[in-house]
């Protein structure tokens, strides 16, 4: 199992870190304590972790601040990922909107707040559905010719989607929702392993069905490990192209996250847990 995946020019360890609860409730304001947010972001590049997911959504733009509060200037081979393209108008309530206006003032927001000259990945959050997606990555095709973003993601989306836009300009990444108990976008997945672009599942650490507690449980104890690391562990062995963002605001829990790259499941342990 390779540990690693290239994005671009830059080696990416596949455990990296996503930011997106170092925010207040709801993913809304401020994050509680903004000392202990700023070690823990610490503490994932001290231990290794190159590939960090933001997004000007989260806070909303609070995380971004945060992040280069914390890191920057930024160690050399450090990938910060962000994104852009929802409305937040309060906590948990999240309105896609792709109106060109808008991400042109993400790109450029999310430049200012990393204090950053060139955004290294920037995924569109969403695809509006009330706006021709031509029109929406317009500013983000203008960005990329600038050399202001350089490489481009999705979320949340279908192969059918992701075809539609890599018509318009190449696609480095996709991040949509997958864990052990949701496989929905199983054949995304499959396509971005085919395709060379990497998968970047958020919610990773859903444990999935109750019938998979019993397996998980089982085959933690056999490792000494967690469920968490457990579910780590497995999508790291699913596919090499899987990049994976676990959140946390626990730097203990954060080490014992890191720690699911040293788990090597067993092909049967594997298929015991890849059967839903």
């Amino acid at each position: 199992m390779n540990l690693t995946f290239k994005l671009g020019d830059i080696e990416i360890n596949r455990l990296g870190y996503g930011a997106m609860q170092l925010t207040g409730q709801g993913v809304f304001g401020e994050v509680e304590d903004r000392e202990n947010a700023k070690k823990v972001l610490q503490a994932a590049v001290a231990n290794g972790v190159n590939f960090i997911d933001t997004a000007e959504a989260y806070g909303p733009k609070f995380n971004e601040l945060l992040i280069a509060d914390a890191l920057h200037p930024y160690p050399s081979g450090l990938l910060i990922a962000t994104k852009g393209g929802f409305d937040r108008t309060g906590p948990n309530k999240w309105v896609p909107n792709g109106h060109p206006e808008k991400i042109k003032a993400d790109i450029e927001g999310s430049l200012e707040r990393l204090n950053v000259k060139q955004l290294d990945l920037w995924q569109l959050h969403r695809i509006d559905p009330n706006v021709d997606v031509k029109k929406t990555l317009a500013p983000v095709i203008e960005a990329v010719k600038a050399g202001k973003i350089k490489q481009v993601g999705l979320s949340e989306v279908g192969v059918n989607e992701i075809k539609q836009v890599q018509d318009l300009l190449p696609i480095a990444s996709v991040q949509n929702m997958y864990n052990l108990g949701d496989r929905k976008w199983e054949d995304v997945l499959d396509y971005t392993a085919e395709k060379g672009l990497a998968f970047i599942p958020w919610f990773p650490l859903a444990s999935g069905p109750t019938k998979l507690e019993d397996k998980i449980k089982a085959i933690a104890a056999a490792h000494q490990a967690t469920t968490a690391q457990i579910a780590l562990a497995w999508l790291l062995q699913r596919s090499d192209n899987i990049l994976l963002i676990p959140g946390t605001k626990s730097i203990v829990h954060l080490e014992e996250n890191l720690k699911a790259a040293d788990i090597n499941l067993s092909a049967a342990e594997f298929e015991t847990l890849s059967r839903q």
